[in-house]
């Protein structure tokens, strides 16, 4: 795969696909992570003399945080120090006279690529190739950077149609992605422990699957609504409202599932010795064969407990590699926090390489300072993709655009 590296630059025009999908609340960006982990690649192309057109996606149409990239070009213009200029057009003619009057070391940001209905589809890259977008931007086009390791899993336009039209080069980001995430899934390091949590019960199924069938972990440790499932498939009783609960959100079709990675994994996977209800709006922790257990009939479950933590500490402590995805529990209630800040605490105190990854993972660490972590990933559904095992379209896109066009740089 092509590394920013390999290319001058200068006088070129460039396409920066990032992903700066940010949360939102009361129309405004509350987050600047994901521009910070994009500015090594966006400083370097501007110091190069690339003219520089930035894209990236924003939510998805209907949804509140579905927004312009207006404050989008605004924070990266502070972080840089200079302009970048938002431009209220994807591919039209505006976008396109935009491009052309772009000089060296200058950047502009296109509008939501999603404001573009070829964008929010998935399609294969033969079809993404043909699309408008596509065909009106690549003639404009030098270079593709993709930076957007966060939406790898996923094939649209913007992230896989330019790739054997140009040559696609991976950002820092990227690389710096790919290379953390392939050492903790190719290692022969042990042991090799996963944590499993959040709400992408299936995704996270996938995993323990993969990982479990092709020998690549030692124990994996569970928490959140993927907790709740190897729970429940084990054969304890979380208590109606939690099952109520469970079956709204589709989640007790996949306790067969988990029954089927337990019948042949089971002494592998580790579930939760204790759980923190809320009980008249306190915390109250409640041990799964106590008596107490009448509580969950009545009260949600919304971290794992105290004793569970203590557990997963010791193993933890132990690992040689780490890979965690998703939240213990509703950390965003601070009573409920001390299963995901107690284990990612343990992660970050512990001498392994460490990963962590997703969205509310991400805001939990950062939120809790909590240091020690060797690669916190942008990527939540990227990454747990990856470490099931599937082909990400990006990463193809990357190796198909190498082989096209590798004798560039013999030249």
């Amino acid at each position: 795969m092509f590394r920013l590296t390999d290319f001058d630059y200068h006088g070129k025009t460039v396409f920066l696909r990032a992903d700066l999908n940010s949360p939102v609340t009361d129309g405004k960006i509350i987050s600047d992570a994901r521009f910070k982990a994009v500015l090594p690649t966006i400083i370097y192309l501007l110091e190069h003399g690339a003219k520089l057109i930035i894209g990236t996606h924003q939510s998805k149409p209907y949804k509140g945080d579905y927004i312009t990239t207006e404050q989008h070009a605004e924070i990266l213009s502070g972080l840089l120090g200079q302009e970048v200029e938002y431009v209220e057009d994807i591919f039209g003619k505006y976008a396109r006279e935009k491009i052309t009057a772009l000089k060296p070391g200058e950047a502009i940001m296109l509008e939501n690529l999603r404001f573009a209905a070829e964008e929010v589809k998935y399609k294969p890259i033969d079809d993404c190739e043909k699309t408008f977008f596509v065909r009106k931007l690549a003639p404009l086009i030098d270079y593709v950077v993709n930076d957007a390791f966060a939406a790898t899993h996923r094939s649209q336009p913007s992230l896989v149609g330019f790739a054997r039209l140009k040559p696609m080069i991976m950002g820092f980001l990227m690389e710096k992605e790919v290379q953390a995430l392939t050492r903790a899934y190719e290692t022969q390091e042990k042991p090799r422990v996963y944590v499993l949590g959040g709400a992408k019960v299936d995704d996270s199924l996938r995993v323990a699957e993969n990982v479990l069938r092709n020998g690549r972990a030692e124990v994996i440790l569970t928490g959140g609504l993927v907790g709740h499932v190897f729970t429940l498939a084990k054969g304890f009783h979380l208590g109606d409202s939690n099952l109520e609960f469970m079956e709204r959100k589709g989640l007790l079709e996949l306790v067969d599932w988990a029954e089927e990675i337990l019948n042949e994994f089971y002494p592998y996977v580790r579930t939760p010795v204790d759980f923190a209800v809320d009980y008249k709006g306190e915390r109250v922790e409640v041990d799964l064969l106590s008596e107490e257990k009448w509580l969950f009939d009545e009260h949600p479950i919304l971290d794992i407990g105290s004793r569970t933590v203590e557990k997963y500490r010791e193993v933890l402590m132990g690992a040689k590699i780490i890979v965690a995805n998703g939240p213990m529990g509703v950390f965003e209630r601070e009573e409920f926090a001390v299963g995901t800040v107690g284990v990612f605490r343990a992660i970050g105190e512990s001498p392994a390489f460490s990963i962590v990854g997703g969205g509310h993972s991400i805001a939990s660490i950062y939120q809790h300072n909590i240091t020690g972590i060797s690669h916190v990933s942008t990527g939540g559904g990227a990454m747990l993709s990856f470490f099931a095992g599937e082909k990400l379209p990006v990463l193809e896109a990357f190796k198909e655009s190498y082989e096209r066009f590798k004798d560039l740089l013999e030249g």
